[in-house]
């Protein structure tokens, strides 16, 4: 794990970033970049409202949104200084802080209190929990940290994490579980909903049932080390719009799938609107208290990553985010 990070931030002197949505910059505007952890989907929305809706533009910020590119993740490029902002997951941001060379960055605020993934199978398969997954067939990414996932929730449930077949994913989504696939791994509101439009009826498993450790951060915003210690005006100012375009979000779900889809035209209306109105009722408990974080969930987490020895040793959880701003906007 930690040769994998350090070959990222390697990697960094030769990436592009590809732009995905920005302001028209006004004089006087600070230039500010935020790097997406993946392409724009609906975790993002806030974001894409508050860039629409012009909240940026009130606090004085030109943002420029853009994707990391292949082989690219937002943790290393922030860490590198290619941008102020990032979205990211609490995985990858313990992974940064405890690697050889440690990434300069901070949590600031979560977008989703929950962990709203699990794992899936095609309902007529029959299997309803990971005590069913003993001689099935799991397609994913194949990394260490999600074989620990798999493990600990088939341990956990009494089987065997040793009679599991895991294998690359294929990219087929949904349809895969119609065949020789028998489990994968998605995410509620966005693969769920796909899967619901398309009348697939699936068995979903959600992980947080499983071990509440896995109830972690997932996305989250960052920041570089450099810019919460010298600039946290410029922080707090990226955040208030920021909580303002998730606010609107919340209370406004159609309206701001529509917002989002003036930035990813691709994708059918229909889809969005009902992969943002799960995500509306989910980003928070408390729409007032929108982004604020707990020690517990960073601790948990980092107790299970230990456990399954994905990092060497426990990191606070002070190391890796601050409610500094996001509690303190005025």
């Amino acid at each position: 794990m930690k040769k994998r990070w350090k070959a990222l931030c390697c990697a960094l002197l030769a990436s592009s970033l590809c732009a995905c949505g920005s302001a028209g910059n006004e004089e006087g505007d600070r230039e500010v970049t935020l790097i997406l952890d993946y392409v724009p989907n609906t975790n993002h929305t806030g974001i894409y409202v508050a860039q629409d809706l012009g909240y940026f533009e009130d606090e004085g910020i030109t943002l420029n949104i853009v994707e990391p590119g292949n082989d690219q993740t937002s943790a290393t490029l922030v860490g590198a200084g290619r941008g102020e902002f990032g979205v990211s997951y609490q995985e990858d941001v313990t992974y940064a802080r405890t690697a050889e060379d440690p990434l300069p960055i901070r949590a600031i605020a979560t977008v989703i209190k929950h962990n709203t993934s699990g794992f899936v199978s095609a309902a007529s398969k029959n299997i309803n929990s990971p005590a069913d997954f003993e001689g099935k067939v799991y397609a994913g990414w194949q990394s260490p940290s999600e074989e620990a996932v798999i493990r600990a929730c088939m341990t956990k449930a009494g089987a065997d994490p040793d009679k599991i077949t895991i294998v690359g994913d294929s990219g087929d989504g949904f349809a895969a579980l119609e065949g020789d696939v028998d489990i994968k791994w998605f995410f509620e509101g966005w693969d769920n909903v796909k899967a619901e439009m398309a009348g697939f009826a699936l068995n979903y498993m959600p992980l947080n049932e499983y071990d509440e450790r896995l109830d972690y951060y997932t996305p989250v915003l960052i920041a570089s080390e450099d810019v919460i210690e010298n600039d946290p005006q410029l922080v707090r100012s990226f955040l208030r719009a920021v909580k303002k375009g998730y606010q609107y979000a919340i209370d406004n779900p159609d309206e701001s799938a529509e917002i989002l889809a003036k930035y990813v035209p691709d994708y059918d209306i229909e889809f969005l609107k009902k992969s943002q109105a799960f995500l509306s009722a989910n980003y928070t408990d408390d729409k007032e208290n929108w982004g604020v974080m707990e020690d517990a969930v960073w601790d948990n987490y980092t107790d299970f990553m230990v456990e399954y020895g994905l990092i060497d040793e426990p990191i606070a959880a002070s190391e890796q985010y601050t409610n500094e701003f996001i509690t303190n906007l005025d």
